[in-house]
């Protein structure tokens, strides 16, 4: 019978586990499955054959299910189309210029027209671009963080050196060095709150050292009082003695008159050592007070500096909104209440349309630009109850509180068409930028993740569609 139990146990934990196995490979699944639709979006417009490789990608995903023959060839057709991009890159398009201007110089000593000079070229370039994209971040960074006087004019230098030198020794040297700097403004504040807490345990001392004498000052004074007391009651214990012994009235009047004053000499010396105590004990309260009001400010100081360090954890540097970190909190915030009372909670998802192309086209910078700008006119005109973050690259996150889809869908194509009309110019060309988006609303049986991922694919959608447009989800709650 025990053998029975311990079998049917077994089983159940067996059970158990490959449920468990199953939720995580559905999850590993999902996120694969949204990188790789992800990859094919940002390497479209290459060839039309490689785009129509890559739409069959995301139309198989979509079927939940797929032909592992037909994949494989399709694999194959994909690994050729990619080969002969590489072989049919022109010399222009890998030397075309960036924001800032590069001057490629060549890394290696060789000369004349062989296959080595084109390749060295191309690699020194992309180092070249590698390097400058690290100088713009790296200036985003000494914009927003405070480092040491000594280590901000190294970093400025350092800065100075990434976005103007094309000498691939002295670049590679000052990337090295990048990581000892982020290290260092990270570690800034622990080390300031490292000295704070230093100075606040020795006030906390300070104050330990004067309660302790504030509390040997009142022994003391308990002492006194009791020592006044049996003074007092000896003289008059020692004045009845002779009242009841005396015989000779002037002798009992000398007698009485000695111990009052005995008695007036001991009320004087305890009248002078608790003012000596009183004054000692207000000085010391004076002192302490002080103290109290330095750490007070002292501490209101760190807390204030704590908040800052705390928002700009919760910042993206380039387009100051919050970043995944503060969208993951405020998800968690939101579906918590959305769990208690119930009201409409809608997810969305935003990409920029053909973001890789304004890149490769007309540099990184114009790309930081474009999200900057596109952030900044999506924060002005959502409510004040709405959030967004960045998500990621040119990903954006949006929270609609008490809100239901087709109600967020208006306010999106709204900000959908305004950004459209906004007018960006790149090297002397209108260029027009458009944004595609996903919406989900949360719903029984829904978890921040589930959610998540539904608003996601109703972007792939909206993506495959023809981009520049809002989609809602049209999924069940887990599908």
């Amino acid at each position: 019978m025990a053998s029975d139990q311990s079998w049917k146990e077994k089983y159940l934990r067996e059970l158990e586990l490959a449920d468990i196995r199953e939720q995580q490979w559905k999850v590993e699944r999902n996120t694969l499955e949204r990188m790789l639709v992800r990859t094919s979006l940002a390497s479209e417009g290459q060839t039309p054959e490689l785009d129509r490789l890559l739409a069959q990608v995301r139309k198989d995903l979509r079927k939940k299910s797929v032909d592992v023959d037909a994949w494989r060839e399709l694999q194959e057709q994909i690994d050729r189309q990619v080969a002969l991009l590489d072989e049919l890159a022109a010399p222009e398009n890998r030397e075309r210029p960036e924001a800032p201007a590069v001057s490629p110089a060549p890394v290696s000593a060789k000369a004349g027209n062989v296959p080595g000079d084109d390749q060295d070229l191309a690699d020194n370039t992309q180092r070249l671009r590698i390097a400058r994209r690290i100088g713009q971040l790296l200036g985003q960074l000494l914009n927003s963080v405070t480092l040491e006087p000594a280590a901000e004019v190294r970093a400025r230098a350092l800065q100075q050196s990434l976005l103007s030198s094309n000498d691939w020794n002295e670049l590679r040297e000052g990337l090295n060095h990048v990581a000892e700097l982020v290290i260092a403004a990270v570690t800034r504040s622990q080390r300031e709150f490292e000295v704070f807490l230093k100075r606040l345990d020795e006030r906390l001392e300070v104050l330990q050292e004067h309660f302790t004498e504030q509390s040997s000052a009142q022994t003391s004074r308990l002492s006194a009082s009791e020592a006044l007391d049996r003074e007092i009651r000896q003289e008059l214990e020692r004045a009845g003695s002779d009242l009841r012994d005396s015989e000779d009235l002037q002798q009992l009047k000398a007698s009485v008159s000695q111990h009052l004053s005995s008695i007036g000499q001991a009320m004087g010396r305890f009248r002078e050592q608790e003012t000596e105590r009183e004054k000692a004990l207000s000085e010391q309260l004076g002192v302490m007070q002080e103290k109290i009001a330095a750490m007070e400010a002292h501490s209101e100081q760190m807390q204030s500096e704590v908040r800052r360090e705390r928002q700009r954890a919760m910042t993206d540097l380039l387009t100051q909104l919050p970043n995944r970190e503060a969208w993951q909190e405020r998800l968690s915030f939101e579906f918590n209440r959305w769990q208690r009372y119930q009201q409409a909670l809608t997810i969305g998802v935003l990409d920029i349309d053909f973001f890789k192309r304004i890149n490769d086209s007309y540099g990184h910078k114009a790309g930081d630009r474009v999200l900057q700008l596109v952030a900044r006119e999506l924060s002005e005109r959502l409510r004040a109850t709405d959030f967004i973050a960045r998500f990621g690259g040119e990903e954006f996150v949006l929270l609609f509180p008490e809100t239901t889809p087709d109600a967020a869908k208006v306010a999106m194509d709204k900000l959908r068409q305004h950004v459209g009309n906004l007018p960006f110019h790149f090297s002397g060309e209108p260029v027009r930028v458009t944004f595609s988006a996903g919406l989900a609303a949360v719903g029984q049986g829904d978890s921040e993740e589930t959610v998540f991922d539904r608003a996601d694919r109703a972007l792939y959608l909206a993506k495959d569609d023809g981009r520049n447009r809002v989609q809602i989800s049209a999924e069940q709650v887990g599908q």
